[in-house]
Formats: C-alpha cells, structure tokens, sequence
C-alpha cells in the first residue's frame, strides 16, 4: 500500500511537473511570437516610413512643379533680367551707341545678371565655384534665353520703342509690358522643367 501510494504521488509530481513545462513551453511559444509579430510590424512600419520618405524626395526633385514654384523661378530669372537691360540701355545710351549694340549689351548683362543672382544663392549653400557656375548654367540658361527673346522681341516690333530714350516714357511703359509678356510666357517653361527635375529643380535642393 505505500508503495502503491509512493507511485501514485511520484506520478501526480510528474503530471504536475509536466503540465508546468507544458505551460512554459506555450508561454515561451507566444511571447516568441509575439516577439516575432512587433519585429514584423517595426519592419513595415519602416518600411513604410521609408518609402513615405521616398515618395516625398521624388515629388520634391522632379514630380510635379506647382504654379507658385515655377512662378517663383521666373520672377528670380526677371529681375535678374530686368536688371541687366536697363544697365545695358543706361551705358549703351550714355556711350551714344546704336539700337543694335545696345540691344546685345542689355542681354549680355540680363544674361550675367540672372546667373549672379543663381550663384550668390548656391555659394551661400557652401557650393565651390566651379560647381555654383554649373549649377547657374543649367538652372538659368534656357529661362533666360527664352526671357530674353519674347521681351526684346516685345520692343523690336513695338513701333518706336528702340528709338525711345531713358528720359520717354514710352521706354519704359513698353519695356514694362515686355517683362509683364516674358514672365507670363516663360513660367509654362519653368514649370516643365521643374517638373521633370531640370532649371531651378536642380537650385532647390541647395536652398533646403
């Protein structure tokens, strides 16, 4: 009898041992997968931060320029244009030049103009030089050629805008309506290029 009551108390012991590593077995088994489940979603969870943040750096290089940010571009590029044509008008007149060599001064310094203001902006940034001028060049150099050609074409075709001197208001009112047509028609251009990450998209990334 007490070796039959011996092995029955051995017997509950071991039931009662296994039931308990059962139970530890399971609970190790589902802090394991939960575990396993919150590194799951840590993972998605950057994973989808990242490509948030991927998305927001395509949109932000080349996605799609807004209105406001091509408009921006282009009056950047008109007052440096603005600029240059009077000064070049200013020195052309004072020398006693032509329409015609005072004409090509006005864009050569427009042209200077809208590439200094580009630069004093990306050396600000911390850019050498070198890589500022490259910066300028493709950033400025399409918007203001094509500045350039709708405003001098405005006072070529104006009649007696080119013989009007800086003391005629008719000089001034004309080139006023011809930067007002240059600007309008030159931010369709920069919003192009914007757009697919070319003109001041290749600026912006200095200016943040």
């Amino acid at each position: 009898m007490q070796h039959d009551a011996h092995a029955a108390h051995t017997r509950h012991d071991n039931h009662e041992g296994h039931g308990a590593h059962e139970g530890h077995a399971g609970h190790h088994g589902e802090l394991h997968q939960h575990e396993g489940h919150a590194a799951h979603e840590g993972h998605h969870e950057g994973h989808h931060a990242g490509h948030t943040a991927h998305q927001g750096h395509a949109h932000h290089t080349g996605g799609g320029a807004s209105w406001a940010m091509a408009a921006q571009a282009t009056l950047h590029c008109l007052t440096g244009c603005a600029i240059g044509e009077v000064l070049g008008m200013i020195i052309g007149t004072a020398l006693g030049w032509g329409n015609m060599p005072t004409m090509i001064l006005a864009i050569v310094l427009a042209f200077f103009f809208g590439y200094s203001l580009t630069l004093r902006g990306v050396l600000k940034a911390g850019l050498d030089l070198k890589a500022a001028i490259r910066v300028a060049l493709a950033a400025d150099t399409l918007s203001i050629a094509v500045m350039e050609l709708i405003d001098n074409g405005v006072i070529a075709l104006w009649p007696g805008a080119m013989d009007a001197h800086l003391d005629d208001a008719k000089f001034w009112w004309v080139l006023a309506i011809a930067l007002v047509a240059a600007f309008i028609l030159t931010t369709p251009v920069n919003k192009w290029m914007i757009g697919r990450g070319k003109g001041h998209a290749v600026v912006h990334q200095y200016h943040h």
